[in-house]
């Protein structure tokens, strides 16, 4: 039966080229779609690492004419202490630019036994872990007593330490910072991972340090963690509040679920705009299919009704052109593996091969449905044709 059909196939390989070539091009789009879908999917379903829920974020500028490390540690000092004498706050933490879902990417390049590796930094104080609910997979955070310290404290990520060290523990270990006057940190912890650029983003390298007077420039960021019964109203209370206390200051205030929304919104935006170019494409190629299939039917009707004349079940009929179908379609898919393949062994784009195998199956299984879905009513109409009348048309 196979061979009758590629011989069938074979015969009219002029009309069934422009159809697979349909097929193949299909196939290499959804594939791309599909490997975005995934990649996105198994993002979504990693833990988050940290809560978000009742965290704002408040950005300031340090007050006119106060440039001195000591005066602006300690102004930051007495602005930590008046928001937290607030009731409806539970933490404040002091932050550099880069926050979770802002739009800050700070990087340094990490030295450690002679290999580099790419970074993202964070600049965070002691109460950082406790505002964000921060779980620690080993060792600890920072505290008062790392300012004492002849070395700089760093604690890194899950995925940065097996990175580095494997299975073995990061505790204690001493890397380099590439980008900084003070090369050496020692790391004193391990955090899970943290997934603060949006739910459908990739956890990469990063460590965080601890905030000191070097770092006292400028503007800054606090988060604060309020209580849920917290309101607009206490909103404008705090606006009012850091307003006073910082005078000819711009004060910002954004809530931390929101800026998630936008984040996610923007990584949705690519994978909603290649749904709708390959939709409008899997339409016109089940179009073309149907339309193909139909006009088959239509010109072999008198093959079809001496087939029927000769004792041929309508059954058989309805298999044979499903089954052509199925064979143009394996064709175009043996070609389009062939290209498929070569990401996951090649490592393109650094992904997972395990996200291209899971793409290429559904790819794969989406474009046999899509045949059968387009082929089944054809084959259907095929086998309703009565032999007498078949015959007498032709």
């Amino acid at each position: 039966m196979i061979k009758h059909l590629f011989k069938l196939i074979w015969n009219k390989k002029r009309q069934n080229f422009l159809l697979m070539t349909e097929m193949l091009v299909s196939f290499i789009v959804m594939f791309a779609v599909f490997t975005l879908l995934v990649y996105y999917y198994q993002n979504y379903n990693r833990p988050r690492g940290f809560e978000y829920e009742n965290v704002w974020n408040l950005g300031y500028d340090t007050p006119q004419g106060m440039s001195d490390a000591d005066s602006i540690a300690t102004f930051r000092e007495s602005l930590r202490q008046l928001i937290q004498s607030m009731p409806q706050v539970e933490e404040v933490s002091f932050s550099d630019a880069n926050i979770p879902y802002g739009y800050a990417n700070i990087s340094t390049g990490i030295s450690y036994n002679k290999v580099n590796w790419p970074s993202e930094v964070y600049t965070v104080d002691d109460n950082y872990k406790n505002v964000l609910n921060i779980t620690m997979k080993e060792g600890r955070w920072f505290s008062k007593a790392d300012a004492a310290t002849n070395y700089r404290p760093i604690v890194l990520n899950e995925t940065f330490s097996k990175k580095l060290f494997g299975d073995q523990s990061a505790t204690g270990k001493i890397i380099k910072d590439e980008g900084s006057v003070n090369k050496n940190m020692k790391i004193i912890g391990v955090i899970n991972d943290i997934k603060d650029k949006g739910d459908y983003t990739e956890t990469g390298n990063s460590f965080f340090r601890r905030m000191d007077t070097s770092n006292t420039n400028g503007g800054g960021l606090l988060l604060i963690k309020i209580k849920p019964t917290a309101d607009a109203a206490f909103e404008s209370r705090l606006f009012k509040v850091l307003s006073n206390a910082m005078p000819n200051t711009s004060v910002d205030i954004k809530h931390m679920d929101k800026r998630r929304a936008i984040k996610n919104a923007q990584a949705l935006g690519p994978i909603v705009v290649m749904l709708i170019i390959s939709g409008f494409l899997i339409i016109n190629v089940a179009l073309g299919l149907f339309g193909v299939l139909w006009y088959n039917i239509n010109k072999r009707r008198g093959e079809i009704g001496l087939r029927r004349a000769v004792g041929a079940s309508g059954g058989s009929i309805s298999k044979q052109l499903v089954g052509e179908a199925l064979v143009l379609s394996t064709i175009s898919l043996i070609v389009g593996l062939f290209f498929a393949v070569q990401f996951p062994l090649l490592s393109v784009f650094d992904l997972a091969p395990g996200t291209y195998i899971i793409a290429i199956l559904l790819d794969i299984l989406f474009i046999y449905l899509l045949v059968l879905f387009c082929s089944f009513y054809p084959g259907k109409q095929a086998a309703g044709i009565y032999p007498a009348e078949a015959l007498h048309e032709d």
